[in-house]
């Protein structure tokens, strides 16, 4: 079993930025890929970006790629999400989820987070 704990959301302008961490735990946390998803009132749960166990390759959905960096600390058993440039589109429930596969889709995840709003207000 793998236990998820986002934290860092808020509220910021446009323009600003925010860190997310995600506390990873649980058996092997650290054999498990880690990656970003978001949702959007009245909208599907969205790939956001992706990273594989080592950290030697990364995957960004286009709306964020250049803004959002994604990294790790395997050390701490954690993984952060980097949002620069926000704009007012971005605002959602974020979420990080744990799956064995190196996979830009949600059901390829069998762990997930409560969530963390991010709130971007223009």
């Amino acid at each position: 079993q793998v236990q998820l704990v986002e934290s860092g959301g808020g509220l910021v302008q446009a323009g600003g930025s925010l860190r997310l961490s995600c506390a990873v735990s649980g058996r092997a946390g650290n054999d498990y890929v880690v990656g970003w998803f978001r949702q959007a009132p009245g909208k599907e749960r969205e790939f956001v970006a992706t990273m594989t166990r080592g950290g030697s390759s990364t995957t960004y959905a286009e709306s964020v790629k250049g803004r959002f960096t994604i990294s790790r600390d395997n050390a701490k058993n954690t993984v952060f999400l980097q949002m620069n440039s926000l704009k007012p589109e971005d605002t959602a429930v974020y979420y990080c989820a744990a799956g064995l596969a190196y996979s830009t889709s949600k059901n390829a995840y069998n762990y997930w987070g409560q969530g963390t709003q991010v709130t971007v207000s223009s």
